[in-house]
């Protein structure tokens, strides 16, 4: 079996070590195309890596850019790479732009599309997120998700059970596999002489947080306080720290806090292990709080992972103030929640879907040679 895999974001990287790992031991031909979304080293080859994911043998260097443009010259170029390739499915993961582009180059070609990912729904159709990960779903036919909720998300929208898998989280395999690399590499903590569950982590990356003027300052005037009381540490995202210079952040604000570059991923998760707290609006990193057992603060209005809401693990807080994001911050540090096992799956969903994939392409085959007269049965 011949199958592509379109990536483009950090979080895609992640995802994909773990099921290419899986992949090699099935003996499915992977070939990995990276569209080039995320450009920056520290936000691309460094992940490579680190992850031991092999380099991709395309990389379509897309950069940055409109909505628009942006997925145009992903679709264009992954329909190239299908038209040389013709593989036998397409993989994608997600919801950015790379996972549009990827899903919609192979259903106009009639490749079989499998999504990893599936089925997450903030039901905020404001989000360029949410339009992708509906659309990839109702393209795709393969749907692993990762939750009950997301199971029950795609049934509601009317796509057929049979096309549905609920296959755990491949992020909380990652975590798995990567924790113990991570406590024995990374010397983070040292370097930026941090206390364990002495510090509140902080990312911030969505568009409608950065590119509105009124949230941005209501977010980095609300870390500015938090961060009078306990230190308050900033990667930042290359297209964040444009969005804070046009936003003219006042320079004591940023003063307040411990501001980094972006950091690689075994860095980022031994801050994340060890913060007492996280303040985010990335969906991933909710998730990985939760992983790590620790309390999360999602600057939004909602959030794809209702899960991660029982038991007071996470908060939506939606930044209307600086005064609102500082208060319900600060409070959240004084909570203590309650964390479930088995939310995510079992640590094996990377398996679970390389299974999964690999019957799909018996079938497949057992169909055609039916097809062609031969006398094979089709297992249910």
């Amino acid at each position: 079996m011949k199958l592509v895999t379109v990536v483009g974001a950090r979080p895609q990287f992640i995802k994909a070590a773990m099921v290419s790992r899986a992949l090699m031991r099935s003996g499915v031909t992977e070939t990995l195309v990276h569209t080039g979304q995320h450009y920056d080293f520290k936000m691309s080859e460094l992940f490579f890596a680190e992850l031991n994911l092999a380099c991709p043998e395309y990389n379509l260097g897309v950069g940055s850019g409109s909505h628009g443009r942006q997925t145009s010259r992903m679709l264009e170029g992954i329909e190239a790479v299908l038209l040389d390739l013709r593989p036998d499915m397409v993989m994608t993961y997600g919801d950015t732009n790379s996972t549009l582009a990827g899903t919609l180059a192979a259903a106009k070609l009639h490749i079989p599309v499998c999504h990893v990912e599936a089925g997450l729904r903030s039901f905020n159709r404001q989000m360029p997120e949410e339009i992708n990960r509906v659309l990839a779903d109702h393209m795709a036919d393969l749907l692993f998700a990762p939750t009950a909720i997301a199971v029950q998300n795609l049934e509601r929208e009317g796509i057929p059970r049979e096309r549905i898998v609920r296959s755990g989280d491949v992020m909380y395999d990652a975590m798995l596999h990567f924790a113990e690399k991570a406590e024995a590499v990374s010397r983070v903590l040292e370097q930026l002489k941090l206390q364990r569950r002495g510090y509140v982590l902080a990312t911030l990356h969505r568009s409608e947080n950065t590119d509105a003027p009124g949230r941005l300052h209501a977010i980095m005037g609300g870390l500015a306080e938090v961060a009078q009381q306990i230190p308050v540490v900033l990667p930042l995202h290359p297209r964040t720290r444009k969005e804070i210079l046009r936003a003219q952040i006042p320079r004591v604000v940023m003063e307040r806090l411990v501001v980094l570059e972006p950091l690689g991923y075994l860095d980022m998760i031994m801050l994340e292990k060890h913060a007492r707290l996280i303040a985010t609006d990335s969906g991933g990193i909710q998730k990985e709080a939760y992983f790590h057992g620790v309390p999360c603060v999602t600057l939004r209005g909602e959030t794809e992972w209702l899960e991660s809401l029982e038991g007071g693990c996470n908060q939506l807080v939606f930044p209307a103030s600086q005064e609102i994001v500082a208060a319900r911050t600060l409070e959240a540090l004084e909570q203590r929640p309650v964390f479930r096992s088995g939310v995510y799956g079992d640590g094996a969903s990377a398996q679970s879907i390389v299974n999964t994939v690999a019957c799909w392409d018996l079938k497949t085959q057992d169909m055609k040679r039916l097809r062609a007269g031969s006398s094979v049965t089709v297992s249910s």
